[in-house]
């Protein structure tokens, strides 16, 4: 997984076919997604059950790129592991999951995985300067997390300006989840994101069956983002 600050689009199975989910990652992967990502709910932080590692494990061998789990459980520090094993290639956990986030991002680093550092809405960055040793990729939640659909926060794109002054040249991604769509990818990506997490805006009125639709989709997505 090298770095670089091309944009990325990232999928989130939560807007695919819960049946097919082998097929459904073959398929945007197929159609140039760059990661697959998942998002992991505990009906506890965020009012939304969604997946466990056993689906992770289950989907990992059709993916053949990036699988990026988002952890939007609390509390998180025991359940690392089971997401490493399960294939995760990037494991981003909340700041507001649990008192000693140092220590998740180490033990997320420990397991050999690269360490994603979620930020909710509501929450500043004022931590982040004493943690960006440890972090890979900054996840900036621009929707109140537990369900798809929504749209952006417009005080986001304030926080990702910051963040990018912020993380300067380190080799860290900025990545935007939630309410992303073609209007906004281009401001989101001159603010300094990398890395655009979306749903429907990739899944809208496609299927396995029918492809291209992602395809073109996902191009409309990065040709908005690139400008």
């Amino acid at each position: 997984m090298e770095f670089s600050r091309k944009v990325k689009i990232a999928p989130s199975i939560l807007s695919a076919d819960f049946a097919n989910f082998g097929a459904e990652c073959r398929a945007i992967e197929d159609q140039g997604a760059d990661w697959v990502h998942v998002d992991v709910m505990d009906g506890h932080f965020v009012p939304n059950l969604t997946f466990g590692p056993a689906m992770c494990a289950a989907i990992r061998p059709h993916i053949r790129g990036v699988m990026d789990v988002h952890l939007m459980i609390s509390p998180v520090d025991q359940y690392l592991e089971a997401y490493a094993k399960a294939g995760a290639d990037v494991i981003s956990a909340h700041l507001e999951a649990g008192p000693h986030v140092h220590r998740t991002l180490q033990a997320i680093k420990g397991l050999g995985k690269k360490a994603g550092l979620a930020i909710n809405p509501g929450t500043g960055i004022e931590a982040v300067p004493y943690l960006l040793d440890l972090v890979d990729v900054v996840c900036v939640m621009t929707v109140n997390p537990g369900f798809g659909g929504q749209k952006l926060i417009e005080s986001a794109y304030d926080k990702v300006r910051a963040l990018r002054a912020m993380i300067g040249d380190r080799p860290i991604h900025i990545e935007i989840d939630g309410g992303v769509t073609n209007d906004n990818a281009g401001a989101l990506v001159k603010a300094g994101a990398d890395v655009l997490v979306a749903g429907s805006t990739v899944f809208k009125g496609g299927s396995v069956m029918k492809p291209e639709v992602y395809g073109a989709n996902i191009a409309a997505l990065r040709a908005a983002a690139e400008g």
